[in-house]
């Protein structure tokens, strides 16, 4: 036990997170696959440990339907997984060392900077403090409305629970949902796609932008000033992304499945998917009746993801934004990318690149798997319907979103496995499984004489 416990004290702050993970993952499996989880049949142990990774890594894809097949018992271990992984188990040990006025370590402080923030912090235990008593807060008052609002369609008890659930759900940007159909039962209620769609929002902008919005009650800070360089990147690219989703997913769609809709309904069911594909997994609309084009823009939008140091997956919005200015600048013979009168290292910019090719790789090999593991047999004229599929399966579970065409629960046993891999690294992030793989040692030691080549 002791050369364990060495084991587990020798690790790296990367190491550790991916560490906790597994360690909550295998717990939620096995309470998932005790008899009182379900309501009828035991849960296979691949068909739990799905649902762990998915309640843990917050994606939302589901095998069995979490309304009618759990227990009460059964919703509340899904329910705790999301906050926990939502926030990250390192998080909330480490808030709760804090409490019992314990010093936070050295590497436990590696750990959160790394997992809440993009500069070093001195007071720690302040920081958790302020991060745990805002996302209390926001899924308190998501939690409060939502219950009102359930009051006069549910029983008392009833209303309180889906409240408590989906307030979770939704700021953790989990997308699970005690509906069988998701939210398409209410894709024309203003009142609920608002705060859903301002909880998933506020969720993936990532703890230090929402500790930031404060500034802007200060007199004293000018507006320009309320926000950090790292806040305006995430915050702009956010904006933008929400809104040319909406406008292009409208203008497809209007003609199609929203053909049926007023088109201010239309345009709020628009708005909706455009905010929850790039984590949250909620749906207003049934995914399968996308055309083509809208499944293509929210397979891109699935990709991008939230904000660093958020409840969301994906690439992340600030690594799209410089990955766009290094574009412009390079186009301008500029050595460094800028953004808002602000030079971008090359060291960052690098880093930008790495995350989004590795990324594309892991998305590409585990697609790839898919494809043998589904359709191995059959020819691209038999399964031309499920290539699309499948590749929105993929993206879906690398982004930790929770959005599917459908066919997640008639995935082989293989397929479940490769998307179990993929939503467990999409929510860490490649670069940090990397990292924790090679045990950090990326060292440069030497270099190579320059070699010149053409390209394009």
């Amino acid at each position: 036990m002791k050369w364990n416990i060495k084991k587990v004290d020798a690790l790296s702050p990367t190491q550790m997170i991916v560490f906790s993970f597994i360690v909550i993952i295998s717990i939620g499996t096995l309470l998932l696959c005790l008899p009182c989880a379900t309501q009828n049949e035991n849960l296979n142990f691949v068909d739990a440990l799905f649902t762990s990774v998915s309640a843990t890594c917050v994606t939302g894809l589901t095998v069995v339907d979490i309304g009618s097949e759990f227990t009460l018992f059964g919703q509340i271990v899904v329910l705790a997984l999301i906050q926990l992984g939502g926030l990250g188990i390192m998080t909330f040990s480490t808030f709760f060392l804090y409490l019992l006025g314990k010093r936070v370590s050295i590497r436990g402080r590696e750990i959160i900077d790394m997992t809440l923030t993009h500069t070093p912090v001195r007071n720690i235990g302040a920081l958790l403090r302020k991060v745990i008593t805002i996302v209390f807060f926001i899924e308190g008052v998501g939690f409060l409305i939502l219950t009102l609002k359930w009051m006069s369609i549910y029983p008392l008890s009833k209303a309180l629970y889906h409240g408590l659930f989906h307030a979770v759900s939704a700021f953790c940007n989990a997308g699970f949902s005690l509906y069988q159909n998701s939210f398409i039962d209410f894709s024309t209620d203003v009142s609920i796609n608002c705060l859903l769609i301002g909880l998933i929002i506020l969720g993936g902008l990532g703890f230090v932008v929402l500790l930031e919005f404060k500034n802007l009650f200060h007199r004293s800070t000018p507006f320009h000033g309320s926000f950090s360089f790292h806040s305006k990147v995430v915050l702009f690219v956010t904006f933008l992304l929400i809104v040319l989703g909406t406008l292009f997913l409208f203008g497809i769609e209007r003609i199609h499945s929203l053909i049926e809709y007023k088109p201010v309904d239309g345009f709020l069911i628009a708005l909706f998917q455009s905010v929850t594909a790039r984590t949250a997994g909620f749906n207003t609309i049934d995914i399968g009746s996308l055309s083509n084009g809208a499944c293509l823009i929210i397979m891109f939008l699935m990709f991008v993801g939230a904000a660093p140091g958020s409840c969301g997956g994906g690439v992340k919005v600030s690594t799209l934004g410089i990955l766009v200015a290094l574009f412009f600048s390079r186009l301008r013979g500029h050595d460094e990318p800028n953004l808002f009168y602000r030079s971008i290292s090359r060291e960052t910019s690098g880093k930008a690149l790495i995350i989004i090719l590795s990324s594309i790789l892991l998305i590409g090999v585990i697609f790839c798997g898919l494809l043998l593991t589904e359709n191995g047999s059959l020819s691209p004229n038999e399964s031309r319907g499920d290539f699309v599929s499948l590749l929105f399966e993929t993206i879906s579970a690398f982004g930790t979103v929770g959005l599917s065409m459908g066919i997640t629960s008639k995935l082989s046993t293989g397929g479940r496995l490769l998307v179990i891999v993929m939503m467990f690294v999409g929510r860490l992030g490649p670069l940090t499984m990397a990292v924790a793989l090679t045990r950090g040692k990326w060292e440069k030691h030497f270099t190579y004489a320059r070699g010149e080549v053409m390209v394009g």
